[in-house]
């Protein structure tokens, strides 16, 4: 096992510069830069143009440019300064990353505590009229935007009803309170979550049901277990170990949803970071936030693999 994770922490390096080499390259094709906005200005000459360009260093060929940003990292651990603000793009992140930890942490929890629910839930009610509204359900879930979802809820519960905050972190003003920062983060937690959830569920569901029809279940039941003991002790443990596979296939998406919903419900999290440097060319921020992203992603990767072993003691030989 110890060996298995000590080459998987060794293609991590090689997948997070391919990544990082791709966006590089489609970032610096994109017409525009941190020049772009001045660009429109008449009364910004080319030739200023052209000294902004190379005090940051873009006029140099792209290869040049990613090599000297690779070899910053590497060497220094240094992902430059943001061309807007002039800050250390290491602080910038260090800053923003627990909030966006903190939304994915409770996001993924609640999908997870949700998911398995209805999907056990529908494989005891196969052929119902329960499973028929529950299998709905996570159709609809599934089928809309995460941003429509996020506007509309804003409208609901913060404008309407005026049932939680609409935005940020906490009341601006206020001296931090727990239970008002949860307030704040209640709503986009839910937002985010319930994709996720009515997906897992749906393979939940199904694997379940599966498991169920086997005949060492038949048996447990023949013994006098109850329900409870059965799905639980016997059939879910079984069951779930697929479901790991599409979790850990989610994890990117669900860094690209926290971007969505952190700029919706203005959360101070790496993803509404990303969508600043977006707007704003920033081309240092925009490859820093993309760098831990992938650094993150391959790591939730491998933490589900590992969970293969625990949750299967089988594929520990097969390793």
């Amino acid at each position: 096992m110890v060996r298995f994770v000590l080459r998987r922490l060794l293609g991590i390096v090689p997948l997070v510069l391919l990544v990082s080499l791709v966006c590089f390259a489609l970032m610096h094709a994109v017409p525009g830069g941190p020049e772009g906005v001045l660009a429109e200005n008449p009364k910004v000459k080319p030739e200023d143009l052209a000294r902004i360009r190379a005090n940051f260093g873009l006029d140099r060929p792209v290869a040049i440019q990613y090599l000297s940003w690779v070899g910053r990292i590497v060497l220094h651990g240094d992902f430059g300064v943001s061309y807007t603000t002039g800050e250390a793009v290491i602080e910038m992140i260090a800053r923003r990353l627990p909030a966006t930890l903190e939304l994915m942490g409770s996001a993924f929890l609640v999908a997870i505590l949700v998911g398995l629910a209805v999907g056990v839930l529908s494989a005891l009610k196969r052929h119902t009229t329960t499973e028929s509204f529950l299998t709905v359900g996570s159709l609809v879930a599934i089928s809309v935007p995460l941003f429509w979802l996020g506007l509309v809820s804003v409208m609901l519960f913060s404008v309407k009803w005026k049932l939680l905050p609409p935005g940020g972190a906490g009341t601006l003003g206020a001296p931090f309170s727990i239970v008002d920062h949860v307030r704040h983060l209640a709503l986009p937690t839910i937002v985010l979550s319930l994709v996720f959830a009515a997906s897992w569920s749906r393979y939940i569901r199904a694997t379940l049901a599966g498991v169920l029809d086997e005949n060492y279940i038949a048996v447990a039941r023949a013994k006098g277990l109850s329900t409870r003991t059965v799905v639980l002790r016997h059939a879910l443990r079984n069951a779930i170990a697929p479901v790991v596979t599409v979790v850990a296939m989610s994890v990117p998406v669900l860094f690209t949803g926290s971007v969505i919903v952190e700029t919706i419900f203005s959360w101070p999290g790496m993803g509404r970071l990303f969508y600043e440097g977006l707007m704003r060319h920033d081309y240092t921020r925009i490859m820093g936030v993309v760098f831990v992203s992938s650094m993150l992603v391959a790591l939730f990767n491998l933490l589900a693999d590992c969970l293969y072993g625990i949750i299967d003691p089988r594929t520990r030989t097969a390793r």
